[in-house]
């Protein structure tokens, strides 16, 4: 009678273990994801273009604000530079609120010198007047711009922005674009005078702002 309920108890416990089998393997594939998902971010998101340094350059490209060119700047402005699109979820709604964050910590004059940015390499969808509705949330010194295929590569390529397409299949937006979402403090010479990493708060932007502006 014993070894029937010894028998019988080996017989539950790998039963037990057969139906918590998968749950380990589930959750060591949803790990495994997770870190794919961070570097494909870190990628986009973070990393520059390796293959060359960004050079910056000029910057002129129709605007929220008519012909937008960074040689209009005063010598003393600086320009706060993002790429991304208008129907971006995340990263993009998160730049523009760290730059408006960002220029609250300013004093009035120093954020008359700062002339927030976003270059939309969504050409196809993101309109001026979409840009013009979309950077008007944000305030009214924020300017959207965008400009042909042509004139976005070629900013892109000297500013170290890569992009793709993501098809987004059986979805209402059709598809979605993997950017880098660095900020760039750009003078009107087009020298990038500081490249600013992605983060969802306003400590390091507003560090750099003062550093180049009380300097």
């Amino acid at each position: 009678m014993a070894n029937a309920r010894f028998a019988a108890k080996n017989v539950a416990s790998e039963k037990r273990a057969t139906k918590s089998a998968p749950l380990w393997l589930g959750s060591a594939l949803i790990v495994l994801l997770l870190l794919v998902s961070a570097f494909g971010l870190y990628r986009y998101m973070v990393a520059p273009d390796q293959n060359s340094e960004p050079i910056g350059g000029p910057i002129e490209l129709p605007s929220t604000q008519g012909d937008f060119s960074l040689s209009q700047l005063e010598e003393d402005q600086l320009a706060v530079v993002s790429f991304g699109y208008t129907y971006c979820p995340d990263v993009c709604p998160m730049n523009q609120a760290v730059k408006k964050q960002a220029l609250t910590q300013l004093t009035p004059e120093q954020r008359q010198r700062v002339v927030p940015l976003l270059i939309s390499v969504d050409p196809a969808r993101d309109s001026i007047e979409r840009l013009r509705e979309y950077t008007g949330f944000f305030g009214e010194r924020f300017i959207g711009a965008t400009g042909s295929q042509a004139q976005l590569e070629d900013i892109a390529e000297r500013y170290g922005v890569i992009w793709r397409r993501v098809e987004a299949d059986g979805s209402a937006m059709e598809y979605t674009i993997d950017h880098s979402a660095s900020l760039y403090l750009v003078n009107r010479e087009g020298d990038i005078v500081q490249r600013v990493l992605y983060s969802p708060t306003a400590g390091a932007l507003t560090s750099a702002l003062k550093t180049h502006l009380e300097g």
